[in-house]
């Protein structure tokens, strides 16, 4: 049965659960920021799902991509598979500005993420899941 890593949990709100992954948001209010998650069992590496997944995650890494350029028009969107902390597969989408407190280098790190007040939370989480379709 797939469970979410303990971390991943911690630092992200559910939004949607998609055809193959679980969609959430990072937990951090000055930089939208989306956590693909794909429901398998024990996989770590991208190149570990089978070719129709791997087709999947790229078509719900799109879909969030053009979700968060929609809502917000950043400068750039990043998107990542990092793992270094958290070893099960996850797939960050963000939202970069040349004003937020990373730019121009990457967000992992830099600096300490702005908590959002629960209710702004749900409103953001309602909002991604309408304009992604979910």
């Amino acid at each position: 049965m797939f469970e979410l890593h303990p971390r991943l949990a911690a630092d992200t709100a559910p939004i949607a659960e998609l055809a193959l992954s679980s969609l959430r948001l990072m937990e951090d209010a000055e930089i939208p920021w989306l956590i693909l998650v794909p429901r398998r069992l024990n996989i770590t590496e991208l190149h570990h799902l089978p070719a129709a997944d791997r087709v999947e995650l790229g078509d719900e890494m799109t879909r969030a991509a053009q979700a968060l350029e929609t809502l917000f028009h950043p400068d750039k969107i990043n998107i990542g598979a990092l793992g270094n902390l958290v070893p099960q597969l996850h797939i960050h989408v963000v939202a970069r500005f040349r004003r937020d407190r990373a730019w121009p280098g990457p967000v992992w790190g830099a600096g300490l993420p702005q908590a959002y007040e629960p209710a702004a939370r749900e409103a953001r989480c309602r909002l991604i899941a309408t304009v992604i379709g979910a």
